[in-house]
């Protein structure tokens, strides 16, 4: 069995604390631009070695393509025409051109490659190392991205964010119970917060006020205040959350074991509700004008759309083989 596939409730062998029981356990960040309503969900399926192009509005795959080595995270080129995606198992990362849905490169790296982040102004790519306390770094070239050196973060490092002015990028470093606080400009941590046990999922929200980190083995999500770099609450969550969805009022948690999503006030913190979705939910993103939140169900094989307002699952969408959708994967 692949190091870095994960485990179904009731299938699969059970979870360690390898990349492969993370990926289970807890494998965005970045909330989905608020420019203009997603047309469709680019979603990694680790089962089927592929990414589904998938029409939102018709609930359909539009394409299906084949990408080697267990794809797990996603983000987006600062125009949204390129895909870049993890592939653990390769190890590296491949470069997608969504207008014609076709793979046009592949990066070997070495190590763990999971989290990954995009500089919305620069439009250099970040990986996250899970086997080693660093984060690469990628630029565009002619011939397209090439490795460009590292950054010196936390243990494990997993969940990777950046604000939107390209300045900063946020590391949330799972072995550490860290998050650090990058300069991109020198490459070098300025701070690094302590948080909950074992932070996965890291997403900023629009105002750049607030992160919020998915702590794995602690139940819980760790809130951030930026401008004083520290911890300033916790929300209680389900079994293993994994990533944190934002809407202008609330956030939204994919609890993976307890197959729900946990629901919270973003101004006083209090829960709401949860939510029954699929099986096993990990990638999670809110659509661009903000009426739902689309969940990503590695055990079940779908998607689930939550209405924001209501709180309450519209619909299913069918994907291939263990989605997982980790990071920014609407557009």
């Amino acid at each position: 069995m692949s190091r870095f596939t994960t485990t179904r409730r009731g299938g699969r062998p059970g979870a360690g604390l390898s990349l492969a029981s993370v990926l289970s356990l807890a494998s965005a960040l970045w909330l989905a631009p608020f420019a203009a309503r997603a047309a469709e969900a680019v979603v990694t399926v680790q089962g089927d070695n592929a990414v589904d192009v998938i029409d939102l509005a018709a609930g359909t795959i539009l394409q299906r393509i084949p990408v080697a080595g267990s794809p797990a995270g996603i983000a987006f080129s600062p125009d949204r025409t390129q895909a870049y995606v993890t592939c653990p198992d390769a190890p590296g990362i491949a470069v997608i051109d969504l207008p014609t849905r076709k793979v046009v490169q592949v990066l070997t790296l070495p190590g763990g490659p999971l989290g990954i982040a995009a500089n919305p102004k620069g439009g250099a790519v970040y990986v996250a190392d899970w086997y080693a306390k660093r984060v690469f770094v990628l630029v565009p070239s002619e011939v397209g991205l090439k490795l460009d050196g590292e950054i010196a973060v936390g243990a494990s490092p997993s969940g990777l964010a950046v604000t939107p002015d390209g300045a900063t990028l946020l590391v949330a470093n799972r072995e550490a119970d860290t998050v650090s606080v990058v300069d991109v400009a020198t490459r070098r941590a300025t701070a690094t917060i302590a948080v909950g046990h074992h932070p996965f999922g890291l997403t900023i929200d629009p105002d750049v006020k607030r992160a919020y980190t998915a702590n794995v083995t602690g139940d819980d999500v760790s809130v951030i205040d930026l401008a004083e770099a520290r911890e300033v609450g916790r929300v209680k969550t389900g079994q293993r959350p994994y990533v944190i969805a934002l809407t202008d009022k609330r956030g939204f948690v994919t609890d993976q074991y307890s197959g729900t999503v946990t629901v919270f006030d973003r101004g006083t913190l209090a829960p709401v509700t949860r939510i029954e979705v699929g099986d096993h939910p990990e990638g999670i993103a809110t659509t661009a004008d903000g009426r739902s939140v689309i969940v990503a169900n590695w055990g079940s094989n779908t998607l689930s759309v939550i209405d924001a307002e209501t709180l309450t699952v519209t619909r299913e969408i069918k994907t291939d083989d263990s989605p997982r959708a980790f990071g920014d994967f609407l557009r």
